[in-house]
This record gives C-alpha cells, structure tokens and sequence, in this order.
C-alpha cells in the first residue's frame, strides 16, 4: 500500500483485550477498522456499536472475503490464530497477532515458515512499548548506569485468590480460558516481561527455572522462577506468581537494573535512577493504553514503508524459544 492510502484493517475477535486494540486504532491516523469477525453475535455487535465499526461477521474468512481489509488483527483465541494467519496469508492481507502466536514453539517455527514473506507478519507483544520501558531502553542507551550486571523483575498478584463468595477469583472473571491453559503463567503472561526483558538487555537466555501451581482454579503453572544470563554476561532473576494472598488482583511489574555505576529501579508505576536524575511517572491505565497505542502505529507505519515492526513473527520466536527452556528446564510438559 501507499503511504498515503488508508489503512482498512479488519478486526478478528470482540473480547476483553480487543477494546484495547480498537482504542489503539482509532487513535491511529490514517487507519480504520472496517470490519470485526467473532463467532459471538452479542460480543462482535457490541464492539462494533462501540466503535462504529462498520460491518460483523460470524467468521474471519467470511470477513476477509467480503471486506478484503489490507491487515487483519487477530485477537482471537490462541488455538485459532494459525488458522487464521494461514487464511490471511492466502489472500495477501497482512497480519497482526496477538502474543503467544502458537501453543508450541514447533508450531510456530512451523507457521512462519509456511508463511514467509509473503504477507508482513507480525506479532503483538506490546509490554515492550509500554511507555516506562521505552524511557528504560532510553536511559540505558544513554549510558547512565554503564553496562548492566545484574536484574530482578517481579510480579506478584493476587489474581487467583478468591475475593467475591460464590465468584471465580478476578484474574478468571476478566479472562475465563485461562482456567483450563495447561501452559499457564509463562505462556499467557511472563512471556510479556520475557520479551521485555530480551527487549532491554539485546538478548537472554534461560539458565533454570522452577514452576508451581499453587491455585487449584488453574490446571496449569501460576508461580514461576526463571534464572537468565544476557549475552553481555548479566544474571537476573525473574519472579511471577498470580496466588499471593494480599497482593492486588492486578499487580504492576517491579523492575530493578544494577550497573557499573549505577542503578535503574521500576516501581509502583515510579522510574527512577541513582543517578540524581528526576523520576518518571505514569498512570497504569493509560500507560496500557498507551502501548496498544504504540504497537498500531509503528505497525501501520511499517505497511505504509517505514521501518520494520520490532517483533514480526520471526522475531518473535526468540521469546517463544526461550519459554519453551523455562517449560523444559523446569520439568513441565513442554508440549502442554
């Protein structure tokens, strides 16, 4: 496409996080979303009032067929984004995924293979544009704490811990299917600050992992301890669990970077520095927001010929390979 021609994007799944993606591109100039596809008449319906989406669909090729959209985003189910890249690919649309792109490293290795580079492929993994990390990447290219030594992240939630009689705990109210994911707490929701992480640090691996379950709302892991190294030799440590009595339902990532000569530390939505600089702050929500934000414009800009997307599927499969090591050095299955 041109870079003066509009972006017509079309939307596949009306869930939770898709209001997110919708916000995202309505505040994206030169972009509208023509059309949403979900196999929920009331969920696609409800959207698309809310954002005046033109035009529901029962199914994502029955979309693609009839609106022929330059992009689909795919915010549907994990199990069905294969399926629905592969349909995309076909008809020469390019593709915008949600995280995690497959169940298994394998089938993903396998589905960016098969789609190569015929349509732009890319994968939404927006904890990285979030506004505190971009100014991380910043002052860490900036020199301020020299190279970076060592690293704790954590993120601790009360979200599996029951809080309304009779009421699935809050994490499970806002999203049900994550209930039965026997690849839980790494798959769904570390690989957002593992990639993060790889994002800040030019690269990780995972020297050992353990994983618990200590929920019985959940069959899969909620607890996680990963061990990482960098390549410039840094060790860290990253800590998850969504079944801490007390904690906050939701719970915002704590983040500390140890330098040569200096120390970065995230915290409660704070950034600050060791240095004597001013800290930073945020607001949660529109922070949020603000990487959904992030993601559909640098997306948009690279179909219009700017540069790359940052996580395109290939990219990508360096975060999903470095979750299959937490899942195999920790003994889980590593095929679910």
């Amino acid at each position: 496409m041109t870079a003066s021609a509009p972006l017509r994007v079309g939307m596949v799944g009306a869930g939770m996080i898709s209001g997110y993606h919708l916000t995202a591109w309505r505040r994206c100039p030169g972009a509208e979303v023509v059309a949403i596809a979900d196999p929920s008449e009331a969920a696609a319906r409800g959207r698309a009032g809310e954002f005046a989406v033109a035009q529901v669909f029962a199914d994502a090729d029955a979309m693609m067929d009839a609106v022929r959209p330059d992009a689909v985003d795919i915010a549907a189910p994990m199990e069905f984004h294969a399926g629905i890249c592969r349909a995309a690919a076909d008809r020469g649309i390019a593709i915008m995924c949600q995280k995690p792109l497959c169940p298994t490293l394998g089938e993903a290795r396998a589905l960016v293979a098969e789609i190569g580079g015929r349509v732009p492929f890319a994968v939404h993994e927006n904890w990285r544009f979030r506004p505190p990390y971009r100014a991380i990447r910043r002052w860490l290219d900036d020199g301020r704490i020299g190279r970076v030594r060592a690293f704790t992240m954590e993120v601790m939630t009360g979200g599996l811990i029951p809080d309304l009689p009779g009421q699935p705990p809050p994490a499970l109210r806002r999203q049900p299917f994550m209930a039965g994911m026997p690849r839980f707490t790494v798959l769904e929701g570390m690989i957002h600050q593992i990639d993060t992480l790889r994002f800040l640090l030019d690269g990780l691996s995972v020297a050992g992992a353990r994983l618990a379950r200590l929920s019985d709302r959940v069959v899969g892991e909620d607890t996680a301890m990963i061990l990482f190294e960098s390549p410039a030799g840094a060790i860290g440590t990253l800590s998850h669990s969504l079944a801490v009595p007390g904690a906050a339902p939701r719970s915002s990532d704590t983040l500390t970077l140890i330098g040569e000569r200096g120390t970065i530390g995230f915290r409660d939505w704070v950034l600050s520095c060791s240095d004597g600089g001013p800290a930073e702050t945020w607001e949660r929500e529109a922070a949020y927001q603000g990487s959904f934000d992030a993601v559909m414009a640098q997306f948009a800009g690279w179909l219009r010929g700017g540069p790359a997307f940052e996580t395109t599927a290939a990219e990508n499969l360096a975060t999903l390979a470095l979750v299959d090591d937490v899942y195999r050095l920790a003994g889980w299955p590593a095929d679910g």
